[in-house]
């Protein structure tokens, strides 16, 4: 067991949903040909001035709310001061003494334990552009996401998180609160939400916070479970071997599994903040925060508990349907079209899961609509298709969005009705199992009936009702 004990605060980057940019018109979009987005503004042309996007303040305040804060009520901009080839002013437009968002919470679950994590501030600030770097030594510089809003969340210090597992809870519980508040779509594979850890080591029981690294943009879970991991594992081995930690910024290389020097880290001093003299102080009123505050959706805490409570759903099952917003809409849209919540959470949970998974995709943009998984319920429940048929039947819709009595009826999926044919059938798998008849009959070994209630399925091709198949079979067994 290690002797000593990781300390790591987060650093995360949301960008927000806005129409457009934070402080001009251009329009505020992921991809798109390098460079298009822009204007003298975003350029930091001489005379641009900047206007800030009312909307991201906006945002900015409800996520405060969500995450427990309390609001400044004249939060001001600041200008951050360094100079890097994709930030076009040679500073960055932020928030330095006076955030919007100060002193929340959130609370996550690790190993079945609750934990509360403590939030420092919440500003907003503007993204800086982004550098590719090729083959020769060429870099190029695409400034459309120069500007565009930030929002930048940062843990308490000292920090409440002592783990890479709970770093990872910690992110995955802001994540979905900043997706169901619809703030920041949270796709971190395009940066729209970005997380630095910072990392430091201390020998248990010691008081004195060790050197701290930052991870710089780690973009997923995984990375950021395994990059903390990773440098707690090297900044304890630098210290057991008597070397120093140094104080920088690392990159993470997700190939290698392993960290990198990047550069060495500022101190706040070398940031030479001061008010930006473009942008007067924001003016947040009672009124405004309230209006704001009466916007706010149900929360994933929130509607976790009113699952259990209303639908009666285990808290696994609860947890997993409230996911993300989208994913909890469809269930409640799902099982009010049934009227069946237990087989609406197994269906979303079990098949409709499955088929995302292996097709990379999102609940968001399934072809099957709540109101057709509902009629695929409805249809097993009032006896047209069998749960065995069924499972074909949400692939083929699955495939081509099609209604499931449409597929159904075309595909020669619905039950048997024809009550002579299926006697038939039962008839004939009785007569070519005798021996499994006269056990049953005979020596009541009961358990064996449902070997002949496979067969009749399987000789009707699965399209028996197994109920009926069950009845039938009872009768004659008599």
């Amino acid at each position: 067991m290690s002797d000593y004990e990781p300390v790591v605060g987060m650093e995360c980057h949301a960008e927000l949903l806005t129409e457009s940019k934070m402080f001009c018109s251009c329009r505020n979009q992921f991809g798109g040909d390098p460079n298009t987005r822009c204007c003298p503004v975003c350029l930091a042309l001489p005379g641009s001035l900047p206007v800030p996007n009312r909307k991201a303040v906006e945002f900015v305040i409800l996520t405060s709310l969500a995450l427990n804060c309390s609001i400044t009520r004249h939060a001001r901009f600041d200008r951050k001061n360094y100079f890097y080839p994709d930030l076009p002013k040679g500073y960055q437009i932020s928030q330095y003494d006076c955030p919007i968002g100060t002193g929340g919470w959130i609370d996550i679950e690790v190993n079945g334990e609750t934990k509360r994590v403590h939030i420092r501030r919440v500003h907003l600030e503007e993204d800086t552009g982004k550098l590719f770097h090729t083959v020769g030594n060429n870099s190029f510089v695409d400034l459309n996401r120069a500007g565009v809003p930030l929002m930048e969340i940062v843990t308490e210090f000292p920090p409440d998180i002592h783990s890479a597992d709970e770093a990872r809870a910690y992110l995955m519980k802001l994540r979905a609160i900043l997706t169901y508040l619809g703030v920041c779509d949270g796709k971190m594979e395009q940066g729209s939400l970005r997380c630095e850890p910072n990392v430091s080591v201390r020998k248990l029981g010691n008081s004195t916070f060790g050197t701290k690294t930052e991870i710089k943009n780690l973009n997923s879970f995984r990375a950021v479970q395994r990059g903390i991991e990773y440098e707690v594992d090297r900044q304890i081995s630098l210290l057991e071997n008597g070397e120093r930690v140094a104080q920088e910024t690392r990159g993470w290389n997700e190939a290698r599994g392993a960290t990198y020097s990047q550069r060495s880290k500022e101190v706040e001093q070398e940031y030479r903040y001061f008010p930006d003299p473009d942008l007067v102080a924001l003016e947040i009123t009672d009124e405004w925060i309230e209006q704001i505050r009466a916007s706010m959706p149900e929360l994933p805490d929130a509607k976790m508990r009113r699952f259990q409570s209303e639908y009666g759903l285990n808290a696994a099952d609860a947890s997993q349907l409230t996911e993300t917003r989208v994913l909890a809409d469809y269930f409640e849209l799902a099982a009010a079209s049934c009227g069946d919540v237990r087989s609406a959470a197994n269906w979303i949970m079990g098949d409709l899961s499955r088929l995302l998974n292996a097709d990379s995709g999102d609940i968001s943009n399934c072809k099957i609509t709540p109101q057709q998984l509902g009629a695929m319920i409805t249809m097993i429940n009032n006896g047209t298709i069998s749960g065995k048929l069924a499972k074909s039947l949400i692939e083929r819709m699955f495939a081509t969005g099609d209604d499931p009595d449409t597929i159904a009826e075309r595909e020669g999926l619905l039950v048997m009705r024809d009550t002579g044919a299926l006697a038939a059938a039962v008839a004939k798998v009785l007569d070519d199992n005798t021996n499994i008849v006269n056990d049953i009959k005979e020596k009541g070994l009961v358990g064996k009936k449902g070997f002949l209630v496979g067969q009749v399925m399987k000789a009707t091709g699965g399209k028996a009702d197994p109920k009926e198949v069950n009845r039938l079979i009872d009768e004659r067994l008599a």
